[in-house]
């Protein structure tokens, strides 16, 4: 018998249990991919905010409701967050500036999705963290400069995965999760915003 004979004849690797990993309903996970795969529509969303000026600099965005899977769903709760400038940006200090929702949004997209796959994939997961930097010259917000753009010039995150897997493995689920990231999507490839107003 050849080698090849011996290797065709060997019975197939046992699939792996899917069961739930890293705080992710693995099989919830699955079931979702296959029932979007097998009815697409379920795929479009609509997120929503609302957000009110209070004072100042000084606004307040909340979040209950959006749409999806063919049909409106509710958060558990209202969240609400507020958003507002530094003093030294003539502000009152009583949130974080609106640009580092930008670092909070890209981060958690990008872990949720390292999650997710790490948990698809059968790794656990021991901690991750991310640090986010974003540079901003003020010169273009403050219409100092016409050169200069009004928002990030640059962002930069970096993240420290451990985990029981290799380290390439680990590398894998970072990347292929900002593949997949919605965030890094916007940030990196801009989105249309229209803008109405009722005065």
């Amino acid at each position: 018998m050849t080698q090849a004979s011996i290797e065709n004849s060997s019975p197939a690797k046992p699939k792996r249990e899917v069961k739930p990993l890293n705080g992710v309903d693995t099989p919830a996970l699955f079931a979702t991919i296959s029932a979007v795969g097998q009815a697409p529509e379920l795929a479009k969303f609509r997120f929503r905010a609302t957000n009110e000026w209070l004072s100042g600099t000084h606004s307040r965005t909340t979040m209950g409701m959006f749409s999806g899977a063919g049909g409106d769903h509710s958060h558990s709760q209202t969240f609400r967050y507020d958003g507002d400038h530094h003093p030294v940006l003539c502000g009152q200090g009583m949130a974080p500036a609106p640009v580092e929702y930008l670092l909070h949004a890209l981060a958690a997209c990008i872990m949720a999705g390292i999650g997710n796959i790490a948990a698809a994939r059968g790794v656990k997961l021991e901690s991750v963290t991310a640090s986010v930097e974003g540079d901003i010259d003020l010169l273009g917000l403050l219409g100092l400069s016409a050169s200069v753009r009004n928002g990030f010039q640059g962002m930069r995150i970096k993240f420290s995965i451990k985990g029981d897997a290799s380290a390439e493995k680990l590398r894998e689920i970072v990347e292929q999760s900002r593949n997949r990231s919605a965030v890094f999507d916007v940030l990196t490839n801009g989105v249309p915003v229209d803008l109405s107003i009722e005065a």
